[in-house]
């Protein structure tokens, strides 16, 4: 009986071990697959948030594109103002003085044709508000006046304009003319052609010392009137001011490219 108990004994801790082995490879088994889900959710979150960034991607990259352009663009004009020598930057802004001239005709000219006799007003230079400023008045004296002094002069004849283009190109709308879209078109050119020479000169003050920084202040009464007729005869006064002081820019730059070139006096 003892032996028989002894045998039952064993069976069933045999049974029990079997059963606990069992037991834990199932629970083993469970636990890889609950890990294997684990690991695939992670891969699909992975998955998920690599799909987020992807779209992201292209966003980023075009913003990365367009900023990398426009310092590329910026520092090759930089580079470009900055390789220009005297001589070739000079030449670039008389062209431009020179198209300012031309248009300033043109646009006086066109006021001509459609203002009575009695209206206009007769051109004086003292009456013009940039007349305090002392300039040369032909190229002989102009070729005495050092060069930084003479680009000096001409800076301040150009901001002094300023103001008066812009209350010209507000003005040219209500003009009593039949052409005032084409003046107006004209008028704005002026200004596009006065901003664009304006930053030329200021690539030459770099080139030319500190005297070319000097601007002096010419104030203008930003006033045309009230009376229509009144309005397009001063407006048209305002056109031939600015006719003879772009003129007096273009002769001035001419001279300094002149001089620039080291050409004799007698060839300017």
């Amino acid at each position: 009986m003892a032996t028989l108990s002894t045998g039952l004994l064993h069976t069933q801790s045999r049974k029990d071990r079997v059963l606990y082995k069992v037991a834990r490879a199932q629970g083993m088994i469970r636990g890889t697959r609950n890990s294997s889900i684990t690991s695939q959710n992670d891969g699909q979150g992975t998955e998920t948030r690599g799909k987020r960034i992807s779209r992201r991607m292209p966003a980023y990259r075009s913003q990365g594109t367009k900023l990398h352009f426009a310092v590329v663009v910026l520092l090759c004009v930089t580079v470009s103002s900055e390789a220009l020598g005297l001589g070739d930057l000079l030449e670039r802004v008389s062209q431009v003085s020179d198209k300012l001239h031309s248009l300033s005709t043109s646009l006086t000219n066109d006021l001509n044709t459609h203002i009575p006799p009695m209206g206009k007003i007769i051109m004086r230079p003292s009456m013009c508000h940039t007349s305090s400023l002392q300039t040369p008045n032909d190229k002989e004296q102009a070729l005495k006046v050092p060069e930084s002094e003479l680009l000096s002069l001409i800076r301040s004849l150009l901001v002094a304009w300023s103001d008066p283009l812009a209350m010209l190109l507000k003005e040219a709308p209500s003009l009593v003319h039949p052409d005032k879209s084409l003046i107006y078109s004209k008028t704005k050119e002026l200004q596009d052609h006065s901003n664009t020479l304006g930053d030329g000169l200021d690539r030459l003050v770099h080139k030319m010392g500190p005297t070319s920084q000097l601007i002096s202040s010419l104030p203008f009464t930003n006033d045309i009137g009230n009376d229509k007729n009144m309005r397009l005869s001063n407006f048209h006064f305002l056109l031939s001011c600015f006719r003879r002081d772009s003129h007096k820019i273009d002769s001035f730059l001419k001279v300094l490219r002149c001089r620039a070139a080291k050409l004799r006096p007698e060839m300017c």
